[in-house]
């Protein structure tokens, strides 16, 4: 797994989690996709980003935002221009993994 300053597991069920990550400065979640869950955010402190490919986009989230990433889009998360940020995520509906992109 990656770094992260806090993790913390909120809820979790057959094929639903709920999390709250906390990225220090200069942290990330890094390139990934997953097969089925949809990964759902919610900005708590911030501001956020959330990068997609295929389609290319760059999503900022101010604190109170929300943005969702269906299944089969790489993506990673950052804090704004390298910042610490906290943000809840809704990882569903399906079976949780975590494929690196290269």
């Amino acid at each position: 797994m990656y770094p992260l300053e806090k993790r913390e597991l909120v809820a979790e069920a057959p094929g639903l989690r709920m999390q709250i990550l906390t990225l220090a400065e200069g942290q990330e979640v890094p390139w990934h996709w997953h097969s089925e869950v949809t990964d759902t955010f919610w900005c708590m402190d911030g501001p956020m980003v959330i990068e997609t490919r295929a389609p290319n986009t760059v999503t900022v989230l101010q604190p109170g935002q929300m943005h969702a990433v269906p299944p089969h889009t790489a993506h990673r998360v950052t804090g704004q221009d390298g910042g610490r940020a906290r943000f809840a995520i809704l990882q569903g509906v399906g079976t949780y993994d975590f494929k690196p992109v290269g």
